[in-house]
Formats: structure tokens, C-alpha cells, sequence
């Protein structure tokens, strides 16, 4: 256990260099310093002495990968990718392109956006882990059948027409909550609740029909039958070892989910005015902010590779089969 646990830990430097290298690549394809620097200024047309400027006091005129002009070390440390990149590795956010600390808006947009993900994390694996299995107990009657068709036609449906509907209904016809912004304090359950709900609707289909489809596999195995034959109910046989015995692929879907605990939804912060990491990461993508999305991107999968080990950690306690070399 403790070598595998190593192991996967050596990793994971290996795998953030990658996907700083990738993400790297990709941005400075579709933008060169001086599209970056006419962006920030604002203008059209700039002088190429004012891009120069902007260029120096962020630190774009630096070569991008090797510095050719420079001596030992300094060929590969005195480039923009090792100080915009690998710095990030001491959790050196730097700053934006324009001038705010990011470490410091990560900070202050992890509240909101764990103040979203995490009710729809837990309420959302509840009610669907929970319909699953209600669905599992009728199987082959008309509530089974009625409750695939729900999810199916749930999991049809574009995200977006639960928060436009949600945000209809509830606050322009009912209401009942306002249609978006965030406010601090006790009060800002009042902001919050909707975009909750709305998260789990969404997810029910596609994960209960996920789930049943898992659990129906288990149902149908010989140790299942031998448990009904000695005499357990079908609602023990379901919790005692159909639910036990399924876990395993439950935890796996689940860590997909870690990231985006901390990291926010990108689609209902923006339609939600939710100040979390989520919009923070849109407004980067639209403004070509090449350090903040460097640094959500880094912390997006550090937190998978953390993920990915609780996850095999988690098989053990689930599953004594399992064991971890």
C-alpha cells in the first residue's frame, strides 16, 4: 500500500509538467505576446512601442521555451515558460494580465463555488444513487419502465434549458428567489438554492439510469441468488450486498466530481452570477488570460491526480479483495 502510494505521488509531478506543457502549447498557438498585449490595451491600433512595454512589464519578452542568447541555466529558466509555468509548482500563481493576485481571487471564489458544488455533490448522489435502486426494485414493471424513459428524456435535455426554465419559473413567474447574483452571509442561501436544485435535476438522468444499469448487473449475480434462496428479501439483498458490491464503479465516477468541487461550474456561475472559480475561469477564457487559465488548469489536475488516489485508496475499504501493490 505505502509503495503504491509512492508511486502514484512520483507520478504525479510527471503528469502537471504534461499538461502545463500542452496547455502551453495550445495558447501560445492561437496567441503570440503581441495579440495578447493588443487585447489588454484595448485598442486596435497601438504602437508597436506600447506593446513592447506591455510585453516587458508582464514578462512576454522572454523567448518561449529556450532562450538561444542566454548562458547554462539560464537557456531554460529565463523563458516564459518556466516562470509563468513551472512556478506554479510552489503554488506561484503570479498575477493577471491585469495586475490582481491570483492566489488571491482563487481564495475568494472557493467559497462560492463550494457553496454550490458541494449541496449538488451530496444531495445529487442521493437522490439518484437512491432512485436507482427504487428502480432496481420494481425492475420489469411499469415503474421501472416509466423511470427510464424520465431519464433517458432528462438526459436528453440540453443543461441549459434547466437554468433558462429554472430561472423563469421559479423567479420570474413565482418569486420565490432572485434570478441570480450572490450575497454574503446567512443570506445567501436566497442566491444559492436554485442553482442547487437546478444542478441536481439536470444530473438525475443520466446518473440514474447509470447507476440502475449497475446495480441490475450485480442483481443478477450468482451470489445474489444464493442470498434470496436462503431467505433475504429482495430490499436486503439490494442494500446488504447489491449496493456493496457496486461501489467500486460508483467511486470511480464519482472522483470525475472532485475538480469540479473547487473548481465551480462554469456554465451556472455565469448564468447565476455566482463569483466562484467557474466564472472566474470563463471571464479568463474570454479575455485570453493566459495566467489565470494556466493556473485553473493546474489546479484542475492536481485535483484529479489527488482524486484518482483516494479513489484506489477508497477500493480497499470497499472491496477486501482489492489490495494495492
Amino acid at each position: 500500500m505505502f509503495a503504491y502510494i509512492v508511486r502514484r505521488l512520483l507520478y504525479a509531478p510527471l503528469i502537471l509538467i504534461g499538461v502545463n506543457l500542452l496547455t502551453f502549447a495550445l495558447f501560445f498557438v492561437v496567441n503570440t505576446p503581441d495579440d495578447m498585449a493588443r487585447m489588454q490595451l484595448g485598442a486596435k491600433r497601438v504602437t508597436p512601442e506600447a506593446i513592447e512595454r506591455w510585453k516587458v512589464e508582464r514578462g512576454y519578452d522572454k523567448p518561449l521555451l529556450f532562450n538561444a542568447q542566454a548562458d547554462g541555466a539560464d537557456k531554460l529558466t529565463n523563458t516564459i515558460f518556466f516562470e509563468k509555468s513551472l512556478k506554479m509548482f510552489a503554488f506561484d500563481f503570479g498575477r493577471a494580465d491585469d495586475g490582481r493576485d491570483i492566489a488571491t481571487e482563487i481564495q475568494t471564489r472557493m467559497g462560492p463555488s463550494l457553496a454550490i458544488a458541494l449541496p449538488t455533490f451530496v444531495l445529487g448522489l442521493f437522490v439518484t444513487v437512491s432512485l436507482a435502486l427504487l428502480l432496481v426494485f420494481f425492475r420489469t414493471s411499469y415503474l421501472d419502465f416509466a423511470g427510464v424513459v424520465l431519464c433517458v428524456a432528462m438526459m436528453s435535455i440540453s443543461g441549459l434549458f434547466y437554468i433558462i426554465g429554472g430561472q423563469w419559473l421559479v423567479s420570474k413567474v413565482w418569486h420565490l428567489v432572485p434570478i441570480s447574483g450572490y450575497g454574503g452571509g446567512l443570506d445567501s442561501w436566497r442566491f444559492l438554492i436554485l442553482p442547487v436544485v437546478i444542478g441536481v435535476i439536470s444530473g438525475i438522468g443520466g446518473s440514474a439510469r447509470w447507476y440502475r444499469t449497475i446495480f441490475l448487473e450485480e442483481a443478477g449475480k450468482d451470489y445474489v441468488r444464493t442470498a434470496r434462496a436462503k431467505g433475504l428479501s429482495e430490499l436486503q439483498a439490494l442494500f446488504r450486498h447489491v449496493l456493496k458490491n457496486a461501489m467500486i464503479p460508483i467511486l470511480t465516477g464519482v472522483v470525475v466530481v472532485i475538480p469540479s468541487l473547487f473548481m465551480g461550474s462554469l456554465i451556472s456561475e455565469s448564468f447565476f452570477g455566482i463569483p466562484g472559480l467557474g466564472s472566474y475561469t470563463i471571464d479568463a477564457i474570454n479575455a485570453q488570460d493566459f495566467p489565470v487559465v494556466r493556473a485553473m488548469v493546474f489546479i484542475g489536475s492536481l485535483l484529479y491526480i489527488a482524486g484518482l488516489i483516494l479513489t484506489d485508496l477508497s477500493y480497499t475499504l470497499v472491496d477486501p479483495r482489492v489490495r494495492l501493490e
